[in-house]
């Protein structure tokens, strides 16, 4: 009978680090099993330099989303797909631009919000976009007299 239980209260031990290891690797790997807490919205840019799926979007510093998808459209704009949360409502009047953590560091898509009253719904689009700044292009045109 001792041997029983101790074959159970060890497969039960074995049993929650399964568990726990299972639910350590979603919230370490961010993956959403029920999106409830989000909604979308699509964004279309020039050019997005560096965006891709798990972007981080933030509004003042503040992350309140993610880059769900970036595909092209057929006027070969990037189109850009955001997950915001639910306690975030942008005006219609938001500027989504992409910007860069530093000089050289990661790409992420800020959003202004606008001044309107009225809200963008799910699957909205934010009108106004600021594409990213390539600096090499930037810097060609310096030295080549451009500017």
């Amino acid at each position: 009978m001792k041997r029983e239980n101790l074959e159970i209260i060890v497969g039960v031990f074995v049993l929650i680090g399964i568990l726990a290891l299972g639910w350590l690797s979603f919230r370490l790997g961010k993956i959403d099993m029920f999106q409830s807490g989000y909604y979308t919205v699509y964004a279309e840019f020039d050019k997005v330099g560096g965006i891709k799926k798990g972007s981080v979007v933030e509004i003042a510093g503040v992350p309140v989303g993610s880059v769900e998808k970036v595909t092209l459209n057929n006027r070969y704009q990037a189109v850009v797909e955001l997950k915001i949360l639910n306690s975030i409502k942008l005006p219609e009047d938001s500027i989504a631009s992409v910007r860069t953590k530093g000089l050289i560091g990661e790409k992420y898509i800020q959003i202004t919000p606008g001044g309107s009253e009225q809200y963008i719904a799910h699957n909205g689009k934010i009108k106004e976009t600021e594409s990213s700044i390539d600096i090499e292009e930037v810097l060609s045109k310096y030295v080549f007299g451009k500017i």
